[in-house]
């Protein structure tokens, strides 16, 4: 324990002895799975899960690293419980601690939160009941833990377990750097006897792992990395026309106007003329980005959770605070920043394990605004030369491998895999901007083994099979037929004109150049004189733009940062020159979808070819748009007339105890229940989902619902 002073500083005493927990969990014969089962209604864990909690139950440090939805919460929850003194859990998700909070409770694990939302009176509340033992978890931000008020409550209770959720914040490599997580360490530092560390996150890079483990000391962590394929999402892919998006956006949305979904924007003005184009069309849609008032952005999001509105247009100042289960789409109307970050975003579909797609709508002009917002970033103002230089070429290889993303001919599935993978594992590498990135990649997804991580336990999980080399079915690349086009000679001469110009002009020049343009710029420059002028002057200027930009992701060329990019030679530039230099890229010949088609939205000639259908009859471009997207449920009539009831109930319920839907069950949930129709508490226990607290909370109501349905 550590005590307040006479001069008002900390002092150390004594803290909780946490390795005490497995001889304690051990004396009142406690399983892991029993409380599982008792408090979350499941009768098994996901692969990773049961390593990482009995880790943690026997008083060992661990970080876990798995996708959302695979159940990080759970490998610190059910400790929780079971642990005797308190579990602090560190989050940057103010927003959300209030739904894992109600979660929690209503499991019947007792569990609160202090945050700036908050009266000063109800944070002193919070902690008192805390420091009275009346609560299992504490979730507090990383800045509350540098206040006097909070050391000092934390001088008086038992910390048996210290949770750092999201903890790739404290790399500069993640996408989500925060300095306040720094701190965290010099909390942890405080307790004479140390508490147990649990360090979790959804994306993590070998390097910003290593960065967890070196920056959070970790004490020889045992490490679970289960793979990062999220298989009930189909990925998506559609170069499209930056004036199309909004209208292919509102066709999406009129389609599945009975969903929840998230679309996200670029800037706070596409936020804004999104959602109009939605309302305009009677779609009830909010909208959420920084540049709101506080209050608007709170109700915009209560609004989303509680399923008044099915969609929110946001920014990405959305989301890191939503774990709402039942979102069935996610798309994005520009190209993020990172793999990373569109991973994170993306995967707020489907976390409740039923299928739902991520559709990624880019064109080059989101490459364009991408590397200005990177170029004025303000957290480089704050960093020394150096320092600014570093995390720039961090970013750039982040940005990169997004574009390949995005032009990529293989499975989506495994290009994600092979990103987030284990450099030192020796897998095969198919995402050559992504190993640029991270050093290396491999397939986590299909070992499991252990290894050496600061000294600790490695375990690589299998959760699903990964694809080598076939079809996933689960993404727009391994539906489609694509063909790839020779445009070798084409990159031979940028590469020659970027030489011919001296690497001082930007890709426009360039391109303005190879196709002989007439402007007064360039004549005045005297670029007309140029060797390269006019040499390309037969092939289309997307064409040209397509490969210089593709050159550029793959290496062969360098675009500088600034507010004038300038086009350099890359790492690869002399394979340009090499005798057998051969380069293609991607062209797509899609198939024509056999059912209900979306809104047009056809390549210009240096894409595709594709004729513009237009009205009801429009193609869907890049992806075969089969409702649902992946692994399509096809429920009987009856058993689909029970869940829309039973979701119905749901939502009554949940308005009655103002809680989120989801809280009350998810859509699995109702799903099983729609499939089993218990009738007695043992048959509802039964369902997937439901625990102890839960059927004395609602079972009573969802089994009449289930008896007036079978009786009607």
């Amino acid at each position: 324990m550590f005590v307040l002073g006479t001069s008002g500083k900390v002092v150390l005493l004594q803290a909780y002895d946490v390795s005490q927990a497995s001889a304690i969990v051990s004396t009142h014969s406690r399983d892991p799975l029993e409380v599982l089962k008792r408090h979350f209604g499941y009768d098994s864990f996901r692969p990773g899960q049961e390593g990482l909690v009995r880790a943690i139950l026997d008083g060992h440090d661990v970080l876990g690293v798995m996708p959302t939805g695979a159940g990080k919460s759970i490998c610190y929850q059910v400790p929780a419980a079971m642990l005797p003194g308190l579990t602090i859990v560190i989050s940057p998700l103010i927003s959300l601690m209030q739904d894992q909070v109600d979660a929690l409770n209503g499991v019947g694990v007792p569990a609160g939160y202090v945050n700036t939302t908050q009266e000063p009176d109800e944070r002193r509340s919070v902690l008192a009941q805390a420091r009275n033992g009346n609560l299992k978890m504490l979730y507090v931000a990383p800045e509350r833990l540098l206040t006097d008020q909070f050391r000092q409550f934390a001088a008086r209770v038992n910390v048996s377990l210290v949770t750092v959720d999201e903890a790739h914040c404290v790399s500069q490599w993640g996408q989500d750097f925060r300095s306040s997580y720094l701190a965290i360490v010099d909390f942890i530092a405080l307790f004479s006897v140390r508490p147990v560390v649990a360090a979790f996150t959804a994306t993590a890079t070998e390097r910003v792992r290593r960065d967890i483990v070196r920056l959070l000391a970790l004490r020889r962590p045992e490490t679970v990395v289960t793979g990062f394929d999220r298989p009930n999402l189909y990925f998506d892919v559609i170069s499209m026309p930056t004036k199309r998006k909004n209208s292919w956006i509102v066709q999406y949305v009129l389609r599945h106007e009975n969903e929840s979904g998230i679309v996200y924007c670029a800037t706070r003005k596409e936020t804004e003329m999104l959602a109009s184009d939605l309302r305009s069309c009677g779609i009830r849609a909010a909208v959420y980005h920084g540049g709101m008032d506080a209050t608007l952005r709170s109700r915009a999001q209560r609004e989303f959770i509680m399923d008044d509105v099915p969609v929110v247009v946001a920014t990405n100042a959305f989301g890191m605070g939503i774990d709402k289960s039942n979102v069935r789409y996610v798309i994005h109307h520009n190209m993020p920043e990172s793999i990373e970050a569109y991973y994170q975003e993306a995967g707020r579909a489907g976390r409740d394990g039923e299928p739902s797609r991520c559709t990624l709508l880019w064109n080059e002009s989101d490459i364009v605004t991408r590397r200005r917002l990177m170029d004025i970033d303000p957290s480089n103002q704050h960093l020394g030369v150096e320092e600014a230089e570093v995390v720039r070429q961090n970013h750039r290889q982040l940005l990169n491998a997004m574009i390949s993303y995005c032009r990529t001919t293989e499975c989506l599935h495994r290009y994600i895999e092979e990103y987030f993978a284990d450099p030192h594992l020796g897998a095969p590498k198919g995402a050559h901007a992504a190993d640029a990135a991270t050093g290396g990649a491999a397939d986590e997804g299909t070992i499991a083994q252990r290894g050496s991580v600061e000294g600790g336990a490695t375990i690589l999980a299998a959760d699903e099979p990964v694809i080598h080399g076939g079809k996933c079915g689960n993404c727009v690349n391994c539906e489609s037929n694509f063909e790839t086009i020779d445009v070798s000679v084409v990159a031979r001469a940028i590469s020659r004109c970027v030489h011919d110009t001296g690497q001082r002009f930007g890709s426009g020049k360039i391109v303005a150049v190879l196709r002989g343009s007439k402007a007064q710029d360039l004549i005045r420059r005297g670029l007309d004189q140029n060797p390269s002028y006019g040499v390309l002057r037969s092939v289309a200027e997307s064409r040209v733009r397509d490969v210089l930009n593709q050159m550029a992701s793959d290496g062969f060329l360098m675009i500088s940062e600034g507010r004038m990019p300038v086009v350099g030679f890359g790492a690869r530039a002399s394979e340009t020159v090499k005798p057998g230099f051969h380069y293609e890229i991607k062209r797509l010949d899609h198939r024509r979808p056999s059912g209900p088609m979306l809104l047009e939205a056809a390549h210009d000639s240096g894409h595709a070819d594709a004729s513009r259908r237009g009205g009801s009859g429009a193609g869907l471009e890049g992806q075969n748009p089969r409702e649902p997207a992946l692994g399509d449920y096809t429920p009987d009539e009856e058993n689909e007339e029970l869940f829309q009831r039973l979701r119905a109930l749901r939502l009554e319920v949940a308005h009655e105890i103002g809680k989120p839907p989801y809280i009350v069950f998810s859509d699995r949930t109702l799903r099983d229940m729609a499939r089993i129709r218990p009738m007695t508490d043992a048959q509802f226990l039964s369902v997937n989902g439901v625990g102890q607290n839960k059927l004395s909370m609602y079972g009573r109501r969802f089994m009449d619902a289930v008896r007036s349905f079978e009786g009607s």
